[in-house]
C-alpha cells in the first residue's frame, strides 16, 4: 500500500474520531449544564440543549426513571457512549486500511 493511500485513510479516520468526540462533548456538556441547573434562557445553554436533543433523539426518552436527572444522565449519556464507541471503531477500521 502506498504511503499516500495510507495517509488518506488516517485523515479520514481522524476526522471520524474528532466528529464522534465533538458529539460526545456536546452531550456531556448538556448533562453537566442540566445537573448544574444552567440558565436555559442563555443562548449558549439553549444551543447546547438543542444540539444535544438532536443528537440524542433516539435515546433521550429511552429510560423512565422517577428522577429527571437520572433520565437525562442515562438517556444523553448512552448516546454519548454509543457515539464514542461507534465513531472510534469506524476510525480504527479506516486507519487499518
Amino acid at each position: 500500500m502506498s504511503p499516500r493511500s495510507r495517509s488518506g485513510s488516517n485523515s479520514a479516520g481522524t476526522a471520524v474520531a474528532v466528529i464522534a468526540d465533538i458529539m460526545a462533548v456536546i452531550l456531556g456538556l448538556w448533562i453537566l449544564m442540566y445537573l448544574l441547573d444552567a440558565n436555559r434562557a442563555n443562548d449558549l445553554v439553549r444551543f447546547v440543549h438543542d444540539a444535544a436533543n438532536w443528537l440524542a433523539g433516539w435515546s433521550r426518552d429511552l429510560f423512565t426513571f422517577d428522577e429527571a436527572w437520572a433520565r437525562v444522565v442515562a438517556g444523553y449519556g448512552l448516546a454519548a457512549v454509543v457515539y464514542l464507541f461507534v465513531g472510534h471503531a469506524i476510525a480504527n477500521r479506516l486507519g487499518r486500511r
